[in-house]
């Protein structure tokens, strides 16, 4: 076999060579108009690891008879940026041709070197390609971003993977055979990254060569252990899947919620952030509408802290199908913002002299808290008619119970206590 890794040697030579993207390949569709059109744009190519960024880039340049200058953003640094600058120009001017620069992750540019490229991209001295697997409208400069078409790339299906897998084995594998067994451990290996079942295939293609047996999920195992699925703590990955957990949650479906938990628990994530985060869903999303919920979130987090994983786990889990079948309200969430927004606009208003302290004979004289009615000496353990907002300000109902568990009891009672203050103010009249 050729010393090029398969993934290059796979590498497609033309688009209809692509496996997937056929939302942006097909017929009529965007990227397939972009080849069609005889004239590149830049654009910023969205996507998980090892769906065909690189080649699609590739790919377009040959479209064109385009100049390739490809910049990995890992590795280069702003002496990189002038040289590629410096040999677009002279491609320019010594043959004519256009260029397209390609930058392999650019996100992780910091805003400076990705300013770079403005003046280049409208100068039209090279059309701009960049890579990213993080979200582009926080990573990739506005200005950048505005001048480029964005394009989303999706990770490959079973389907399509099994597909790559057949390419292979017809094309650069020949002689090599594949039991079911093994080429299902391929494709959920692979987790969607066309490269990373290549580069799988292309090591299991080496050891079934030495040992003369077919590619099996005993040899895989063998020779490659355990494939962890791909998980990245810090990227869209990690915050997609806690998105899909809290939303499971809060839309009262345990199974998708367990899920979810599950997902990230296998592709690596620490169960403390998971913990925390599920004491949040309580406050946020359930509150005093079952206020056992962030008793129950608070002992998993605590349970999990003294038994570790994976006993640990299941406390969080457990938690996380009780706030899923819990009673919810977000009205404490929307009081607490509603107050905030208001205070913070409103011009500052001294506190009423019956509810000031009066920790000193100055102050009582002065009159601090001497109209103050103690609760509990008044009968209903309420002071029906007591006014606690600043003087001259109306009462606002910041607060509003939903009609779902507990809070159904507590708009009863605020309900209640609001008669008695009608009926106490009545009398005064």
């Amino acid at each position: 076999m050729s010393q090029a890794p398969l993934a290059e040697r796979l590498r497609p030579q033309t688009i209809d060579d692509v496996i997937g993207q056929e939302h942006l390949l097909g017929e009529g569709k965007p990227l397939r108009l972009a080849f069609d059109s005889g004239e590149p744009h830049s654009m910023i190519l969205w996507g998980p690891p090892g769906v065909g960024k690189t080649t699609l880039a590739r790919l377009m340049a040959d479209a064109f008879d385009a100049e390739f200058i490809a910049l990995s953003a890992v590795l280069s640094g702003v002496k990189d940026i002038r040289d590629a600058v410096e040999r677009a120009r002279l491609v320019s001017a010594n043959t004519g041709r256009r260029t397209i620069l390609f930058v392999d992750e650019v996100h992780r540019f910091n805003k400076s070197q990705q300013d770079a490229f403005l003046p280049h991209v409208e100068s039209g001295l090279f059309t701009f390609i960049g890579a990213t697997t993080e979200n582009p409208s926080f990573e990739v400069n506005n200005a950048l971003l505005s001048r480029s078409a964005v394009y989303v790339l999706k990770s490959l299906d079973n389907e399509q993977l099994s597909q790559l897998i057949d390419r292979a084995l017809e094309r650069e594998l020949t002689g090599i055979s594949l039991t079911q067994d093994g080429r299902d451990m391929l494709v959920n290996s692979a987790d969607g990254d066309a490269r990373r079942l290549l580069n799988l295939l292309d090591l299991a293609a080496q050891a079934a060569i030495r040992k003369q047996v077919p590619i099996s999920a005993s040899l895989l195992k063998e020779t490659l252990g355990d494939a962890f699925r791909r998980f990245d703590n810090k990227g869209d990955g990690f915050y997609d899947q806690i998105s899909a957990l809290h939303k499971s949650v809060r839309g009262s479906h345990p199974n998708a919620a367990l899920y979810w938990f599950a997902r990230m628990l296998d592709g690596g994530a620490d169960p403390r952030y998971i913990a925390r985060r599920v004491i949040r869903m309580a406050w946020e999303d359930i509150g005093l509408a079952d206020p056992r919920a962030a008793q129950i979130a608070n002992a998993a987090a605590a349970t999990y802290e003294r038994l570790g994983s994976p006993e640990g786990e299941l406390a969080i889990a457990q938690a996380i199908i009780y706030l899923s079948i819990a009673a919810k309200s977000n009205a404490g969430e929307i009081a607490y913002n509603a107050v905030r927004a208001f205070v913070k606009k409103d011009r500052s208003r001294e506190v009423p002299i019956h509810l000031r302290n009066a920790p000193t004979k100055l102050m009582k004289e002065l009159g601090y808290g001497r109209e103050y009615r103690y609760a509990h000496d008044e009968p209903n353990a309420y002071a029906a008619g007591e006014t606690y907002f600043p003087d001259g300000m109306d009462e606002i109902p910041f607060y509003q119970p939903t009609p779902y568990g507990l809070e159904k009891k507590i708009q009863e009672k605020l309900d209640w206590l609001t008669e008695l203050d009608r009926q106490a103010l009545k009398k005064r009249k």
